[in-house]
């Protein structure tokens, strides 16, 4: 086991306490206190970003004396967004933007190098590093109109970073389907050089142990994902290794250069993980589990490999790939040393003698450690949210059943602490997307709010939902309004017969695809739910080929055409906005006018349907707000009318 000791001062981790107590809903609608906590790779420094003048502001600290290195931050309405190490005195900053017409912060593809200290700001990537003189013999920068993502920090490179660009449309509007390149750019001057650029558009990469691009992933105009690999200076389609696989997707390299660890699928099963050697296409199955899709891959930063699997059936498990790799010993150290947590390692030095450990659970949002290889301590730093208390959060529980067509489907309950758990007043939360997406053991910040007042919290992993192997996604396909539905109001007859909650008191609240199913469910079965909250949510069908950015490009239109269908009878009869004279449920609809996924088309297109009908509904509409609130405030805004009206409806 680890000894475990206290470390860090209040220079950093404890110096933001509210001012005043604040309401419920405020507690849990505030960010984390800290995030992106990383050490350099000496392990001389420790950085975190934490909130200042309601921007994002990047700390540095000396690890031995917890002395203040650094504070950066930009001027205006600028702020620090994602960040790396890139060498061991010097990080790369995303530069984003609060606008007022969006509380969303917007990243234009600006990446600015910076040491430690704050000395030698450069701007590597985008319009400003056009403007600035790069060295006295060396020209200015060719501007690129593009957005630019750090692809690989290439830490044990002193001068240099990859950087893929996503090109832009005619405006500052991302052209996903383009073609991205490969740029080495060079982490004091700015200069920068293409090496190559990408076979599809959507790329992701993945690099080798050297730093070398060797894989690209994408999907093509009719939403098929392809994978590419480097061979001899050119990129090769990977359909030439006869894999027969499925969603085949590289996780990392294996014990030399040309072997890969891997996820695919055989007939639509669910994903496994294969050996691959990439020379003669001889593959070998690793781990498969046969109800689930792996949640999360671990990958030895030393070794480059990965070492463990993890499965979220229920509760989360673990394979071991290989039991002898030194991160397989810690890990189980770890959940050893931090029984009932998920545990993540989130940073660490080159040399792998100090990590910085993230420990999370259904009851708590997160805390931070750092383990010392060589002293053998797990020290503590801080709690991510010091002002929730785990002891006095809500337990989420597995749920499984059989729906009414004969199908397995699997949930989580999450039951009020200090409450008896029967006969309780229930709220069903379905998640978005549907397709791809899926609930998991945690913790949630809007269910333990509703948890706090006394609500049980039901969360379904309907068909449709990701995860689960990929038959059971396609059979969600053009059953959005339908047996997706059946699954949701299934579950909830589940717990009701279950004795967990009371019939008269159920509401049915959801946001993107969920805010569509709060409406859907609420016309199918008018007098299961009292009450039903749209956040978010989609309600037009057939608007969803015309508005939002999904329909704005080739692949996004074959996807809703695999996924919803196309016959026009069909999505309206599976439409809120064209059935709402089935309705019996007090409604509240709250909706982003900054909404891309899901336009405020959408929202209006149910409230003129309820309009010529006379429904009575609330409504919450934030102007400067997207798909979701980003806001504190807002956020908080919305937790308290949703409460209040959720009390209006459900009380006794």
């Amino acid at each position: 086991m680890f000894r475990t000791i206290l470390l860090l001062s209040a220079a950093l981790f404890h110096c933001a306490a509210f001012s005043a107590s604040p309401s419920q809903p405020e507690l849990f609608s505030k960010g984390a206190e800290y995030a992106n906590v990383k050490l350099s790779p000496s392990g001389k420094y420790l950085s975190v970003v934490t909130k200042r003048d309601g921007k994002n502001t990047l700390i540095i600290l000396s690890l031995d004396d917890n002395k203040l290195v650094g504070a950066i931050n930009f001027p205006g309405n600028a702020q620090v967004g994602n960040y790396e190490w890139a060498n061991d005195e010097r990080l790369v900053l995303q530069k984003e933007y609060l606008k007022g017409w969006t509380d969303a912060p917007q990243y234009y593809g600006e990446l600015y190098a910076v040491n430690a200290d704050g000395g030698r700001g450069t701007y590597l990537f985008g319009y400003q590093s056009s403007e600035q003189q790069t060295g006295s013999n060396l020209k200015k920068n060719t501007p690129i109109r593009a957005t630019a993502y750090i692809l690989d920090p290439l830490v044990d490179d002193e001068r240099y970073i990859l950087v893929n660009a996503i090109p832009w449309n005619g405006s500052r509007t991302l052209n996903y389907e383009a073609s991205q390149d490969i740029y080495r750019v060079d982490l004091y001057r700015g200069t920068r050089k293409r090496l190559m650029g990408s076979p599809i558009g959507r790329a992701r990469f993945m690099t080798d142990h050297s730093g070398k691009v060797r894989f690209a992933a994408g999907e093509d105009k009719n939403n098929d994902t392809k994978i590419y690999y480097r061979q001899a200076g050119e990129w090769v389609e990977s359909s030439k290794l006869k894999l027969e696989l499925e969603d085949f997707s590289p996780i990392s390299f294996a014990d030399n250069p040309h072997s890969i660890y891997a996820a695919g699928r055989k007939n639509s099963e669910t994903m496994g993980v294969y050996k691959i050697d990439l020379n003669t296409g001889e593959q070998q199955k690793i781990i498969q589990d046969d109800k689930v899709d792996p949640a999360n891959f671990w990958i030895n930063n030393q070794t480059k490999q990965l070492y463990a699997v993890e499965f979220n059936e229920g509760y989360p498990t673990y394979a071991f790939v290989n039991q002898d790799d030194k991160r397989s010993t810690l890990l189980k150290k770890l959940l050893a040393s931090l029984p009932g947590h998920q545990v993540q390692i989130v940073s660490e030095t080159r040399d792998g003698s100090k990590l910085i450990i993230a420990a999370f659970n259904d009851r708590n949002p997160g805390d931070y450690y750092i383990y010392d290889t060589q002293k053998n301590t797990l020290a503590f730093l801080s709690p991510s949210k010091k002002w929730l208390e785990p002891e006095l959060m809500a337990e989420v529980k597995p749920i499984s059943f059989t729906s009414r067509d004969g199908v397995q489907i699997s949930g989580y309950l999450t039951l009020p602490n200090g409450i008896e758990a029967k006969n309780l007043p229930l709220i069903v939360n379905p998640h978005g997307g549907p397709h791809g997406v899926r609930d998991f053991w945690g913790f949630d910040p809007e269910s333990q709010l509703l948890a706090n007042q006394g609500y049980a919290v039901l969360k379904v992993n309907f068909r449709g939902s990701g995860g689960y192997g990929k038959a059971f996604e396609e059979m969600g396909h053009q059953k959005w309004g339908s047996d997706i539905q059946f699954d949701i109001i299934d579950a909830t007859r589940y717990v009701i017969e279950q004795g967990f909650a009371n019939k008269e008191r159920v509401c049915i609240v959801g946001g993107s695809f969920g805010g569509y199913s709060a409406l859907q469910s609420a016309i199918i079965e008018p007098d299961m739910f009292k009450c039903a909250i749209g956040f978010a949510g989609v309600y037009d069908l057939p608007m969803m080929f015309e508005e939002g950015d999904v329909a704005d490009t080739r692949s996004g239109t074959s996807f809703l055409k695999q996924v919803l269908g196309t016959d026009q009878a069909t999505l309206k009869a599976m439409s809120p906005s064209y059935n709402v004279e089935k309705l019996k449920a007090k409604l509240l609809l709250v909706h982003g006018g900054d909404d891309e996924r899901a336009p405020i088309e959408q929202f209006e297109s149910l409230e003129d349907a309820l309009k010529a009908r006379n429904y009575p509904y609330e409504k919450l509409v934030m102007d400067d707000e997207g798909h979701g609130f980003y806001n504190d405030d807002h956020r908080a805004k919305y937790y308290q009318k949703m409460l209040s009206f959720i009390d209006s409806n459900l009380k006794l």
